[in-house]
C-alpha cells in the first residue's frame, strides 16, 4: 500500500499572513475537474444524506487522520468544495453562507419580510439542534459526492480500488473539543491549525496545496455583503488574528492554549448536561427562561457558543485586538473549523437523544428572527426547517422528521448497537453511552473518583471470593497470601481510592456540585463577549489571563458585530461554569475544608471573581453588556456506583450573587 497522505510536517504553530498563505492553491489533477464532477441537478435540491443509506460512523477528526485513504480523501474533497465556483449553491461559499452572511436566498426560499439581514440559522431557539441537522447532512452530502467523483480520478488499478472502497466510508468527521486529548497534544488538532499546507498523495502523486482546514480563501472576498472592516478586507478566515490590518495573521498557537486552558470546564459543563438535564426545552437552547429551576441555566447551545468565541478568539491573550470569523454569527461559518464544530454539537445532541428518548420539542416563540421565521413566532416539531428540502415536491425537513439521524445513514460509535436515536433506543445502548461519557467526560468530575472506588471494591470482593474458593478446593486450608487478600482497602484506610476526601467531599455515596449561574443579555455593545471566572487573584493585564493559575473557566457569548443589523441586544441568554473541581482542587491543598456551605459559602465571597472581555480585546463594564446576573448554587448529587450509571442530582440550592 503506498503512502496516501504526508503529515503537515510542522513542529509548531505558525501564524502566517495572507500573502504567504495566497501562494497554496488546489490540487492539479491536469484536467477539469468540473466537467468530471458528478452534480445533483434536482431541483429543488432535496437533503437525503450520503451513502444511499448505508449506516456509517462519524469519526472524531484525529481519529479519521489515521484511515490513511480515507483522510486524503476528505482533504481533497473538502479543497475541491472550497476551490469550486462561489457562484454556486453547492460550493463551500455557497453552503457556508446559509449560516449568515451573505444573507441571500438559497434554493429559492426566499426571506420572510422583514426579515432580511439574517441567516437561515435559528439561534436561540426550540429548533437549534434539530436546524443544524439537515445542514451539516447538506454538506455531508455534497462532499460525499465530491469524494465518490475523486475516487475515480486514480489510474486503473489497485490504488483506484482502494480509494474507492475507502469513499463508501466517507462520512463528515467532527472534533471533541471536551475530551482530554493524547500526552503532548493539544485539544485543537495540529491537522486543524498546525500549517497553512499539506501533502498530499492525490491521483498525480505528491502535492503541496492549502490546507482546507487551516483557513478558506474568499475567491472573491465579496464586498457587498462584507460591508465593515475587517470584514470588508480579509480575504482569508482568521482565527485569533494579530490585528485588524490588511496584514492580520491567525495565531492558532493561542486558541490551542486556551482550548487547553479551558477543557477541563469545557468537559465538566458536558458531563452536566449529560447528567443532569432530561428536558429538551431547557437543553436545547440558551434563551433564559425565567421562573424555570435554578439548576437549568446551561443548554448545548450556551456550550457550543463558548467553544465559537474561543475558537475565533481576540481579546483574551493580547496583544490580539480582534475576534476572528467563529467568534461572529454572520462570518463563523466560513472557517473549516466551523463544521467540524457543529458535528460535534450534533454528536452530542444525538448521545443525550439517546438517554433521554422520550422528550421532544415543544411550542416555543421564537426569541430571534431567522431569514424565514420572525421574532415571536410559534416553532413546533412541525415547523420547517428552511432551506432544507425533504422531498422534491416541495416539503422541508421537520424536527420531527429529522429526529432520527440513522435515516441520513451515520451515527456515532457510543451509538454502536442503536439503529435509532429516538425513543426506541435501547435500554443495553445506554448502558454503553453512559460508560462512553464516564470515560470521555467524567475525569473532571468527582463522581469519577466514586466509580473507581467501586471498581477497586469490585476487584477486592472477586479476589477474596477466588480466595474462598481456593481455600474450599484445599480443604478449609487458606494460605497466608489468601490471608493478606482479606484485608482490602476497604478494611485499610490507607490504601483506600477516597482517603483524604471523605467527609470533606463525599458523605456517604454523596458530594455537593457548586455552580455558577450567569444570565446576561446576548449582544453587548462591543459585539460577542465571554465572561471569565478566576479563584483568586486575577492579573491586570488581559494577556495573561488564559495562563492565569487563577482562571478556572469560561462562558462565551456568541453575537454579532453591531452594524450588521442582527436586533440580538435585548435577548437574555443563560449558561454556567462549573466549580466543584477547582473547590475540591483547594480541599486537596488545605486551602479549604470541606465542599458544604458553611465553608464554600465565604470561601467564594473572598475569592470569586468575574470579568467581562470583548472579542475586540476591550474590558467591559457591566453597563456595557446588561442584564448581567451571576448566581451562585450547589446541589447534593448521588455518585454512581459503575461505570454505566450517571450522577443522580439533588435538587438546587440558591447561595448568593456575585457582585
Amino acid at each position: 500500500m503506498g503512502m496516501a497522505l504526508i503529515s503537515l510536517a510542522l513542529l509548531t504553530w505558525l501564524p502566517l499572513v495572507p500573502w504567504v498563505l495566497g501562494q497554496y492553491t488546489a490540487y492539479n489533477y491536469g484536467f477539469d475537474v468540473g466537467a468530471r464532477v458528478k452534480r445533483d441537478v434536482t431541483q429543488p435540491l432535496v437533503v437525503r444524506g450520503g451513502g444511499e443509506g448505508d449506516l456509517r460512523f462519524r469519526q472524531e477528526v484525529r481519529e479519521m487522520e489515521q484511515d490513511q485513504d480515507l483522510w486524503t480523501l476528505y482533504i481533497l474533497g473538502l479543497s475541491l468544495l472550497q476551490f469550486t465556483d462561489q457562484s454556486s449553491p453547492t460550493s463551500w461559499y455557497g453552503i457556508t453562507g446559509i449560516h449568515g452572511i451573505p444573507h441571500k436566498t438559497w434554493g429559492g426560499v426566499g426571506p420572510t419580510p422583514g426579515n432580511e439581514a439574517s441567516g437561515y440559522c435559528t439561534h436561540s431557539s426550540i429548533l437549534f439542534p434539530t436546524w443544524h441537522r439537515p445542514y451539516l447532512v447538506l454538506y455531508e452530502q455534497v462532499m460525499y459526492s465530491l469524494i465518490q467523483s475523486l475516487a475515480t480520478w486514480w489510474p486503473e488499478g489497485e490504488a483506484r480500488n482502494r480509494y474507492q472502497q475507502a469513499s463508501l466510508r466517507f462520512r463528515i468527521p467532527y472534533w471533541d473539543w471536551a475530551a482530554n486529548p493524547s500526552s503532548g497534544q493539544s485539544v485543537l488538532p495540529q491537522s486543524v491549525g498546525g500549517s497553512p499546507y499539506v501533502d498530499v498523495n492525490g491521483p498525480s502523486g505528491i502535492q503541496r496545496i492549502a490546507n482546507p482546514l487551516f483557513s478558506y480563501s474568499f475567491k472573491p472576498l465579496n464586498s457587498t455583503a462584507f460591508i465593515q472592516a475587517p470584514w470588508d478586507y480579509w480575504a482569508v478566515t482568521l482565527r485569533s488574528p494579530t490585528d485588524n490590518s490588511t496584514e492580520a495573521q491567525s495565531n492558532n498557537s493561542l486558541v490551542a492554549l486556551n482550548f487547553d486552558q479551558n477543557v477541563a470546564s469545557l468537559s465538566q459543563r458536558l458531563y452536566i448536561l449529560f447528567s443532569n438535564y432530561a428536558n429538551y426545552s431547557l437543553i436545547s437552547n440558551n434563551a433564559w427562561i425565567p421562573l424555570t429551576s435554578n439548576a437549568s441555566y446551561d443548554s448545548i447551545e450556551s456550550l457550543h457558543d463558548t467553544v465559537h468565541n474561543l475558537a475565533g478568539g481576540g481579546g483574551l491573550g493580547q496583544p490580539n485586538v480582534q475576534g476572528g470569523h467563529m467568534s461572529y454569527i454572520p462570518y463563523s461559518a466560513f472557517d473549516p473549523i466551523f463544521f467540524l464544530h457543529h458535528t460535534m454539537v450534533d454528536r452530542i445532541f444525538s448521545i443525550w437523544q439517546a438517554l433521554y428518548p422520550e422528550t421532544w420539542v415543544v411550542p416555543t416563540a421564537a426569541a430571534l428572527p431567522s431569514y424565514t421565521t420572525s421574532k415571536g413566532q410559534v416553532q413546533d416539531s412541525r415547523t420547517a426547517l428552511t432551506p432544507f428540502y425533504a422531498s422534491t415536491d416541495g416539503t422541508f425537513w421537520t424536527s420531527d422528521t429529522v429526529r432520527d439521524h440513522t435515516q441520513f445513514g451515520y451515527t456515532y460509535a457510543e451509538l454502536a448497537e442503536s439503529s435509532t436515536s429516538g425513543p426506541n433506543a435501547s435500554r443495553n445502548t445506554r448502558s454503553q453511552i453512559r460508560k462512553a461519557i464516564n470515560r470521555l467526560y467524567g475525569t473532571s468530575s468527582p463522581a469519577n473518583l466514586f466509580i473507581k472506588e467501586m471498581r477497586a471494591r469490585g476487584s477486592q470482593r472477586e479476589r477474596r471470593q477466588r480466595a474462598t474458593r481456593q481455600g474450599e478446593l484445599n480443604e478449609g486450608q487458606v494460605t497466608s497470601t489468601s490471608k493478606k487478600r482479606r484485608t482490602s482497602r476497604l478494611e485499610n484506610p490507607e490504601a483506600n481510592t477516597l482517603k483524604g476526601y471523605n467527609g470533606v467531599v463525599f458523605v456517604g455515596d454523596k458530594y455537593r456540585e457548586w455552580i455558577a449561574n450567569i444570565r446576561v443579555k446576548k449582544q453587548s455593545s462591543a459585539g460577542p463577549f465571554s465572561v471569565h471566572f478566576f479563584l483568586g487573584s486575577v492579573p491586570d493585564d488581559p494577556q495573561e489571563w488564559a495562563m492565569a493559575p487563577s482562571h478556572i473557566g469560561t462562558m462565551g457569548v456568541f453575537a454579532a458585530d453591531q452594524t450588521n443589523g442582527m436586533p440580538l441586544g435585548q435577548l437574555e441568554v443563560s449558561g454556567t461554569v462549573p466549580l466543584t473541581t477547582c473547590l475540591i482542587d483547594k480541599v486537596v491543598r488545605g486551602e479549604l475544608s470541606s465542599l458544604e456551605p458553611y465553608d464554600v459559602e465565604p470561601y467564594l465571597t473572598l475569592n470569586l471573581q468575574r470579568r467581562l472581555l470583548s472579542t475586540s480585546g476591550k474590558i467591559l463594564d457591566v453597563s456595557e453588556v446588561g442584564g448581567l446576573h451571576i448566581h451562585i448554587i450547589s446541589a447534593v448529587v448521588r455518585a454512581p456506583s459503575s461505570d454505566d450509571e450517571l450522577p443522580l442530582w439533588g435538587q438546587a440550592v440558591d447561595h448568593f450573587d456575585l457582585d
